[in-house]
């Protein structure tokens, strides 16, 4: 897991700490805490999600396409289109 830094010291996540015990209370702060927890796990499991989505559609197109090598299509596309505009030049 990939630390953040939060720019900000000890002692100002201590008076942070000192509000939130003052607000919600000693007993609430787990619950909160586990709170966020699920959260962050569900955003988490979406963006998983999504990605193979992603993944799955992508391998499938390819795999429609017959096996064929994406790069010798992009490569035969541009040799195309060069054909096509290699007898118009630009003037500088």
């Amino acid at each position: 897991m990939q630390m953040i830094p939060l720019f900000i010291s000890g002692a100002e996540i201590a008076f942070i700490v000192f509000i939130l015990v003052m607000v919600f209370g000693a007993d609430k702060i787990p619950e909160i805490a586990r709170g966020l927890g699920k959260g962050m796990r569900t955003v988490r499991d979406a963006t998983n999600d999504i990605k193979s989505e992603i993944t799955s559609s992508t391998d499938k197109h390819l795999g429609d396409m017959g096996g064929k090598n994406v790069k010798e299509e992009v490569d035969k596309v541009k040799d195309e289109i060069e054909e096509i505009t290699g007898s118009v030049s630009r003037k500088r």
